[in-house]
């Protein structure tokens, strides 16, 4: 196919949700900024709505990774169902063994008691209905009726509405008054405007692997003006247009071919019904792009601390941008008590355009190798051999991704190397320490400095190295059926997160109860779910353990 022709990893416009990909826009950022800052207040309901193909499903996954360890996800996917089957879906996706009655009742009894639990323990519980305009009125009101699952100070249960617009033409309706009147916060998300839709294809051309600009200007002009912004659009044209021009072997997509793979996909030329100011939009597309012309779109009905969204729309309309951001501490009335709130800290941010260019910021490989080791409290002297080399003589390994992501990062909690893409193609090598809600603290041997993650992610297309300290007595991996020194330690570790007793007839022998464990620690911990304990299981347990002396990207909870 046409990967190898332009010298790609793979295909760049799939249309599945890849979190590798995500590219916040002005709009995903507000409206990613607005959820999480929903979901630290309690109950109620936020809904989220927007065309089909507008970058839903995208933004929900990357709430998912913003969201702090205490929260607990019930996700339905397919909400077409019975109220009894979407009680029971509920109690699955938050482990709650079922009740011998399935009615509503010992379902509603059931979930009631996770809910007082998790409340005791400070856990949020929240529930994420997509599709949401496909949920009958029964539903709708069996949805209402969880709202009601409180305590005497606050709602135990945050319930997050996703759907196209027709979800906000169904809750206008006088027989759906109380469920709208429920609704806390409102956003409409909209599609990208010219100058997004060029930043976005340059993006996902670059995780990719491409070390060139294939579309020419005139060709991304074509596409947001067929594609009318819409994100699955975009990618549909352009894979399109990709494969056009490795049929016709050309090196480089220009206008000809975007229209031609736009007429393609949609049989004709396409229409601009959807919304009327596209065909404005489309006709400045041109200045757009040369003067960075912005469109102001209306934000969502939920009224947020300004600086939260001035923060993060600016991080998110101005890549490039060289001005520094500096935001002030919040009042005493936007403080919010919960962990899930989007803070506003009194650390400078500064832009990394500013500071990819900034001589007191060294953004070369050695400078970072040198501020990773220095936060394990090792050394590494570039004359002695390589970084891993050094690593391995002070009880260290090193990981590399390839293509890792924002959650894998939270996931894993370890200070990492960021390789960064300057818009000259430039390479820069920079060390997060720490990873908040909305920013992150790059790290060097002189300090830190402090940029707002969606910045972060305009220049970083997923390299990164981090330090580990390995926790079994033997370098290989542990999987299940293997004879091991290091299975008392695997048993005990697991006996020590769990609180339980786990058994076993060979203290040696990896065997089938001790790797369900491992499963189930994994699953919790969104690891891959295979009873194999290799560096990143062992990462997510010495978290687990709060084994002293390892440095983490955030505390755990």
């Amino acid at each position: 196919m046409y990967t190898e022709f332009f010298g790609l990893n793979e295909k760049p416009f799939s249309i599945s949700p890849d979190p590798r990909y995500l590219y916040l826009s002005r709009r995903h950022a507000d409206a990613l900024a607005h959820l999480i800052y929903g979901i630290s207040e309690s109950g109620g309901f936020i809904q989220l709505t927007g065309e089909v193909g507008t970058g839903k499903t995208t933004l929900i996954r990357s709430l998912l990774e913003q969201l702090p360890a205490k929260a607990e996800i019930a996700l339905i996917l397919n909400p077409q169902l019975s109220k009894q089957e979407f009680l029971e879906s509920i109690c699955q996706e938050l482990r709650i063994p079922l009740p011998a009655e399935r009615s509503t009742k010992a379902l509603i009894d059931s979930l009631n008691v996770q809910l007082l639990r998790a409340n005791a323990q400070d856990r949020r519980i929240v529930l994420i209905v997509d599709e949401a305009q496909t949920l009958s009125p029964e539903l709708l009101e069996q949805v209402r009726l969880l709202t009601n699952l409180e305590t005497a100070k606050k709602k135990l249960l945050q319930i997050i509405l996703i759907g196209q617009p027709e979800l906000r033409e169904i809750l206008e309706r006088p027989e759906m008054r109380q469920v709208a009147q429920r609704i806390t916060g409102r956003y409409h998300l909209e599609p990208l405007s010219a100058q997004e839709t060029a930043v976005y294809i340059k993006h996902r051309m670059r995780v990719a692997g491409a070390h060139r600009n294939v579309f020419t200007p005139a060709a991304v002009r074509r596409i947001f003006g067929d594609s009318n912004g819409i994100p699955r659009l975009i990618n549909v044209v352009a894979d399109r247009a990709l494969l056009a021009a490795y049929t016709q072997e050309r090196s480089q997509i220009d206008r000809r071919l975007a229209r031609q793979a736009a007429y393609e996909v949609f049989g004709k030329r396409a229409t601009r019904r959807w919304w009327p100011w596209a065909a404005v939009a489309a006709g400045v597309a041109g200045l757009a792009l040369t003067t960075a012309t912005q469109y102001d779109l209306p934000r969502g009905d939920l009224e947020l601390p300004a600086e939260v969204v001035q923060s993060t729309a600016a991080a998110a309309a101005a890549p490039n941008s060289a001005v520094d951001v500096a935001l002030p501490s919040p009042t005493s009335a936007e403080a919010v008590e919960t962990t899930a709130t989007p803070a506003v800290s009194s650390v400078p941010r500064r832009r990394l355009a500013t500071l990819l260019v900034d001589a007191a910021f060294p953004t070369d490989s050695i400078s970072a190798t040198r501020a990773l080791f220095q936060l394990w409290n090792a050394t590494y002297e570039p004359s002695r051999g390589t970084a891993c080399s050094q690593a391995v003589m002070q009880d260290l390994q090193c990981l590399f991704l390839s293509r890792g992501s924002l959650g894998e990062l939270r996931t894993l909690n370890r200070p990492s190397i960021l390789t960064l893409v300057d818009a000259n193609g430039d390479k820069h090598q920079v060390v997060v320490s720490r990873l908040d809600y909305d920013t992150a603290d790059l790290a060097t041997e002189n300090g830190n400095e402090r940029v707002d993650i969606v910045d972060l992610t305009h220049y970083w297309y997923g390299e990164t190295l981090l330090l580990w300290k390995p926790l079994l007595a033997t370098p290989e991996d542990l999987a299940p059926g293997s004879r091991s020194e290091s299975v008392p330690w695997l048993r005990d570790a697991l006996q020590r997160i769990f609180g339980a007793t786990i058994l076993g007839d060979d203290p040696l022998y990896y065997d089938e109860q001790l790797a369900e464990r491992v499963r189930e620690f994994q699953r919790g911990n969104r690891l891959t779910i295979d009873g194999v304990v290799g560096a990143q299981t062992q990462m997510a347990m010495q978290t687990a353990l709060g084994e002293p002396g390892i440095p983490l990207l955030s505390e755990a909870d």
